[in-house]
């Protein structure tokens, strides 16, 4: 990670709306109370409260390394004479002023002054608690050492106001860090002006022009029909960002149709070869993980260090399907553990397959066994107990190597029939497999991801 420059990526809070666990949950309460104090002091005229809300807090969020700056990390924030651009936008704002824009990422389409990395930096801004949840966890998981510091305005979503403290985090010759989890990172960021004024705004105009009579931004075919004309009814209606606030203020269910949209759409998180391109960070090496994970003694003495290397492959092999690993994560007031879950945020392959099944798997549970013989019906049934109709109903149970897979299979297969979860069960030599179909050279052109087809096959055996 390059802690002198920023990377020209952003934080979307669009792609915070799509997490589906508690985390990005508590992230969107924290954004949609915040915003809507905004909005509520600017209807109420009360100046104060603006200044209290955006002036101080919103400053430059260095920490994340994300952005447009040149140089030195600097973000831009929201302060000074920016601050007072912004919120004067917003007081004149006609989508601000009658309740059309409601989320912060609508800002980008109506108010002058916010962009993309605006956006960015609110976002850090309002979700810096999260953020410092994720960055010491994710310390406390690799070993990065922390130091007190003075924690800045932090938003609390129930009092509906900034606090500040002392907190922890990771320091660099240039300063603090705070990490943001890859999963929420875009290069661009959405909803976008042009689509939105092109594909809906436009049309709509179009079909009033039409049943005006007369109109001077229809034209008449030959035919004898009427058509509006997209070029004047685009000289009339500029893609401005005031013109876009004031018709879509007058027609707000066409700019409500198009959020529906963008939701349901949504937005692909980037790949592993995406940050590659546009920030140049390494790839991961998956051979010399999963050399890891091979070379790891089989035996109990070496469990924690096979747990590990498969927790280190497994969360760079399946991102950006799978996010967000939790190690050791406790359920049941602690009294059982996992030995790894992830988020599943996948929008293609075997778990979105899942997903689109209706088959529970909000989680993916993980447990390693570093045995020199095969799994029994003890080992499955912890897994499947840890199975919920919240949590999830699918694992996968991750071993040496299977001296009986047709036996282990049988097993696995009863689970299933009997309702208590899906276990699929991996070997080293599945891991070498799945690691071979994540080459890119080896994906198809349109893919962005593996599809995890062996996963799919294992699956299958289980209810066929």
């Amino acid at each position: 990670m390059d802690t002198e420059r920023d990377a020209s990526v952003f934080i979307e809070p669009g792609a915070i709306r799509q997490l589906p666990d508690d985390w990005g949950a508590q992230c969107v309460d924290m954004l949609t109370t915040f915003f809507d104090s905004v909005l509520d002091a600017i209807r109420a005229g009360d100046h104060a409260r603006i200044d209290g809300l955006v002036r101080g807090p919103l400053g430059e969020p260095d920490e994340t390394h994300l952005g447009w700056s040149k140089g030195a990390s600097r973000g831009r924030g929201v302060g000074g004479k920016r601050a007072d651009l912004i919120i004067a936008s917003l007081e004149k704002s006609k989508a601000a002023r009658t309740g059309l824009l409601r989320d912060l990422e609508d800002s980008a389409l109506f108010i002058e002054q916010i962009g993309p990395d605006i956006i960015s930096d609110i976002t850090t801004n309002v979700c810096k608690g999260m953020l410092l949840a994720y960055t010491q966890g994710a310390a406390a998981r690799h070993g990065i050492p922390l130091e007190e510091v003075p924690s800045g305005p932090v938003w609390d979503p129930v009092r509906r106001e900034w606090e500040s403290g002392f907190t922890e985090l990771p320091i660099t010759d240039t300063g603090r860090v705070l990490l943001v989890p890859k999963i929420l990172v875009r290069y661009r960021q959405h909803p976008a002006q042009g689509e939105d004024y092109r594909t809906y705004l436009i049309p709509k105009l179009g079909e009033e022009e039409v049943m005006k009579p007369r109109s001077q931004l229809t034209q008449v075919l030959k035919s004898g029909e009427i058509r509006p004309s997209i070029s004047k009814l685009q000289a009339r209606y500029p893609n401005r960002k005031e013109v876009l606030a004031e018709e879509s203020s007058e027609r707000p269910e066409i700019f409500q149709r198009y959020k529906e949209h963008r939701r349901k759409a949504g937005t692909d998180p980037m790949t592993h070869v995406e940050f590659t391109a546009e920030i140049g960070t390494e790839r991961p090496d998956f051979d010399a993980m999963l050399q890891k994970v091979e070379e790891a003694v089989p035996g109990q003495e070496h469990a924690l260090r096979y747990h590990l290397a498969v927790e280190e492959l497994l969360t760079a092999l399946f991102y950006p399907a799978l996010t967000s690993p939790r190690v050791e994560y406790q359920i049941h007031e602690g009294r059982k553990r996992i030995d790894i879950t992830y988020t599943n945020n996948a929008r293609q392959g075997f778990f979105d397959w899942l997903r689109l099944h209706s088959i529970p798997c909000r989680y993916i549970a993980v447990e390693c066994k570093n045995y020199q013989s095969d799994p029994a019906n003890p080992e499955l049934d912890q897994l499947s107990s840890r199975f919920s109709p919240l949590r999830g109903q699918v694992g996968l149970l991750v071993c040496r190597t299977f001296k009986n897979r047709e036996l282990l299979m049988k097993r696995c297969r009863d689970t299933a029939l009997d309702h208590r979860g899906y276990v699929i069960p991996v070997d080293d030599a599945d891991l070498r497999k799945m690691v071979f179909e994540a080459r890119s050279e080896f994906m198809p052109v349109d893919a962005r991801l593996p599809e995890f087809s062996l996963l799919k096959e294992r699956f299958d055996a289980l209810v066929s």
